[in-house]
């Protein structure tokens, strides 16, 4: 895969068409910083054109049968997965993953997500409920605007994507400018299995202008939304001039907590892996690792051990399991955090801002022990590879502690007693919670408490995010 790709030209009514304006946005490798593509600056009359295609497509595409819908998406997924090496090699360059996890993680899980949809589609009764003489049917809630970001590229779309689809929703995309390339070929894709015209449509560009023309569109009945907080206020501000549905899954700043009673290396261990996944670019990665204070030490040691097994480097050698963070802006922010923790009195028991990389985005594995709630590193989302170990006295204070914050996305919690797990699991308040390192579930429903967002993606709860309800008395 060599060369700049020219993606200058955006998706709408199932054709390749010219933006209307004439500005290109320069797509990076992140482990180069060399250009590997162009795409399209687009702008509010690109959305304009978007919209109305989307619009023009609902009636057909919601008229169809679930059966039908799902026979598209099946097909989607099906020339995915037979593409998956390319698909896998394709997010790598442009986001950083390694290669080895970019194939499980990037592409897998979106895959199975759309397999899910697809299911869904098919299997979905929307006309189950009856409350007394009212029978409660579910109706696709129209055009959806899908705003995603760059971190999981592809999952994050299709976990939209795939769900309104399905739903019987059409779609109005701005996939993220930073790591845009998985989008454009999942447009390919749908193009080739003919989905109706206007029924996917894609206009690449930046937030502020491509991404607010759609939150405030009046022909957009549903705007979802992932990437930060901030943002994530700003498209409901903007939204809320249509009174439109808004979803929306914003950051974390997730709390794994270790009880007295846990194998202290297993889940230090495993709770390392689970903060630096993605190279700490994981709105759910548990950031705070909770340890009873007289543990601490020991923690913190265990931590650093386990941490210099992650090797930095190239995204294609096998023998890399942290790539580089996405751009020049987020290593200048990791760094900034971890020049903060130091300033603020935290131990960096293992400082990763030095590589001996020649170029490249890479901050390596970071581990700070004598961490404080008031820290700014224990409060504010880093989205690197940076974990923070806080000492608690005892399990009331550890789930205050993991509560102690505005986000409330993902946790975790290890004990030896099995119920004592479940039961701290109950008081965290956060979207997901997994105990003694339970494994992600691609079909549970997944978003968070508080300024972590609204609504849900993935499974049936996340397809009915995409549903009206209507009562039809007789």
């Amino acid at each position: 895969m060599s060369g700049v790709q020219d993606r200058t030209k955006i998706y709408v009514g199932g054709s390749w068409i010219d933006s209307q304006g004439s500005g290109r946005i320069e797509v990076l490798n992140p482990a180069t910083e060399e250009v590997i593509a162009r795409v399209a600056e687009g702008t509010p009359e690109d959305v304009d054109r978007a919209a109305a295609a989307a619009r023009a497509a609902f009636p057909a595409w919601s008229a169809l049968s679930g059966k039908e819908r799902g026979e598209y998406l099946a097909k989607a997924a099906a020339i995915i997965k037979e593409r998956i090496e390319e698909f896998s090699a394709l997010v790598s360059r442009d986001m950083g993953m390694p290669l080895a996890l970019a194939k499980p993680v990037q592409i897998g899980m979106p895959l199975a997500n759309l397999a899910a949809f697809a299911e869904l589609a098919t299997t979905y009764d929307f006309d189950a409920h009856e409350v007394g003489n009212s029978q409660v049917v579910r109706e696709p809630i129209g055009v959806v605007g899908a705003i995603t970001p760059w971190n999981f590229p592809l999952h994050q779309v299709i976990l939209k994507v795939g769900g309104a689809l399905a739903a019987g929703c059409t779609v109005v995309l701005k996939p993220t400018e930073v790591a845009p390339l998985a989008s454009y070929a999942l447009a390919e894709v749908f193009d080739e299995v003919g989905l109706p015209a206007g029924v996917f449509n894609l206009v690449s560009g930046y937030g502020p202008v491509v991404g607010e023309a759609i939150a405030g569109h009046p022909e957009v009945d549903m705007v979802s939304f992932t990437g930060s907080t901030r943002a994530g206020r700003r498209v409901a501000v903007v939204a809320a001039e249509t009174v439109k549905k808004v979803a929306l899954e914003l950051g974390g700043k997730s709390a794994n907590v270790i009880l007295d009673d846990a194998d202290l290396t297993k889940a230090v261990t495993d709770g390392v892996a689970k903060c630096f996944m993605n190279s700490g670019q994981t709105c759910s990665a548990l950031t705070r690792m909770l340890v009873p204070s007289d543990k601490a030490e020991e923690a913190a040691a265990i931590a650093v051990q386990a941490a210099q097994n992650y090797s930095v480097g190239d995204p294609t050698s096998a023998t890399s399991s942290l790539g580089p963070l996405v751009n020049s802006n987020q290593l200048k922010r990791v760094r900034n955090y971890i020049e903060q923790g130091i300033a603020e009195g935290a131990q960096a028991v293992l400082d990763g801002r030095e590589t001996g990389q020649d170029s490249g985005y890479f901050v390596g594995p970071t581990v700070f022990s004598g961490v404080t709630e008031d820290m700014t590193i224990a409060k504010e989302e880093i989205f690197g590879p940076v974990l923070s170990i806080i000492g608690y006295r005892d399990e009331d204070d550890a789930i205050r502690i993991a509560n102690g914050t505005v986000y409330g996305l993902a946790a975790g919690v290890w004990s030896g007693d099995q119920e004592r797990a479940d039961r701290v699991a109950r008081q965290l308040r956060a979207g997901q919670v997994e105990v003694n390192g339970g494994a992600f579930n691609t079909n549970a429903p997944f978003g968070g408490y508080k300024q972590s967002g609204v609504g849900r993606e993935a499974g049936v709860l996340g397809f009915e995010e995409f549903l009206e309800i209507k009562s039809i008395q007789r």
